[in-house]
């Protein structure tokens, strides 16, 4: 297993070890500069033999080379000059509502850091490029993607410091990013998903459309924090908005039953347009572990694009 970097704030070293074989391969043709895994869809140049890699489990069996198996017991896969590497943007929402935590172990931001993280640093072991960008009402920062295990320092180093502030304007941002990423990629959005749009998630869906007809992969990691899924303020009488400072009073058992249902109906409405729109789509909360999250997704990435393979 690689050397882990020095800034390790949100990496942990157990998680890492149970993922390391877990790479984020993508289910869609993608573009890229250096030697990997993922298919390129360029044509017409070399297709020789570059080197052997060892074999983990969702690549296509089809290129392993059984004459080395027959010498080391051990599977090894052809790599080949058309192989290009993955194009992955990270996109981590730092808005105010972010910070949210009650009874938790730590706050929606700090767990989707520890996500990004871990994702940066299976993608560095795999040669693949990785970029992070930091949005709220707006994008504060940007690291286009690069390969190295430097790359994986500086997007460490910039998670340390990230923090929640700010309103939220998803649809919005998420379009002006669409028209700049002209290179095929896979996307990966960090996002409790609340904001202007959470009235009508229409927009937000558009938005998330825009990098799907920009011929993106599209992962939705929605996190959100368990009292956000539960409600348990069974006597709150008064509810206020993290990013507005806007309240609101009411009968307690009122807001709470109204609230689920519309939380309720919002998250079937996410889940179905992210299905239509081919975007993939998967919800945890705070309370879960960040690495079981995280290795149940990637095993069941794993095991679609070997199902697709076997067809």
């Amino acid at each position: 297993m690689a050397e882990t970097p020095k800034s390790t704030k949100y990496l942990d070293p157990a998680v890492l070890a149970k993922l390391k074989n877990l790479g984020l391969a993508a289910r869609l043709v993608v573009e890229g500069l250096f030697s990997g895994q993922h298919r390129s869809p360029h044509r017409g140049f070399s297709v020789e033999f570059a080197e052997h890699r060892e074999y983990t489990p969702g690549i296509d069996p089809r290129h392993l080379d059984w004459k080395v198996f027959a010498k080391r017991d051990k599977l090894y896969v052809k790599q080949y000059e058309e192989q290009t590497n993955l194009r992955c943007y990270l996109l981590l929402d730092a808005s105010a509502s972010m910070g949210y935590s009650y009874t938790g172990p730590m706050s929606k931001l700090e767990y989707s850091c520890y996500l990004a993280a871990t994702l940066a640093y299976l993608m560095m072991i795999q040669h693949d490029a990785f970029g992070l960008i930091v949005y709220g009402d707006r994008v504060r920062l940007n690291i286009p993607p690069r390969q190295g295990r430097g790359h994986l320092r500086t997007v460490l180093e910039q998670l340390e410091n990230v923090q929640a502030r700010g309103k939220t304007d998803l649809s919005r941002t998420f379009h002006e990013l669409a028209e700049t990423m002209n290179r095929r990629a896979l996307i990966v959005i960090l996002s409790d998903l609340f904001g202007g749009d959470t009235a009508s998630p229409h927009s937000l869906l558009d938005a998330l459309g825009h990098f799907r007809h920009k011929k993106h992969e599209v992962v939705v990691l929605h996190v959100l924090d368990q009292a956000e899924l539960t409600f348990p303020f069974r006597d709150a009488g008064q509810i206020e908005n993290i990013e507005t400072g806007q309240t609101v009073a009411s009968d307690a058992d009122a807001i709470r039953n109204h609230y689920l249902q519309q939380l309720d109906a919002y998250l079937g409405e996410i889940r179905k347009g992210c299905l239509s729109r081919k975007i993939s789509y998967s919800l945890t909360d705070t309370s879960q572990s960040f690495g079981t999250f995280l290795g149940t997704y990637l095993r069941r990435r794993q095991h679609q694009k070997a199902a697709r393979t076997a067809i």
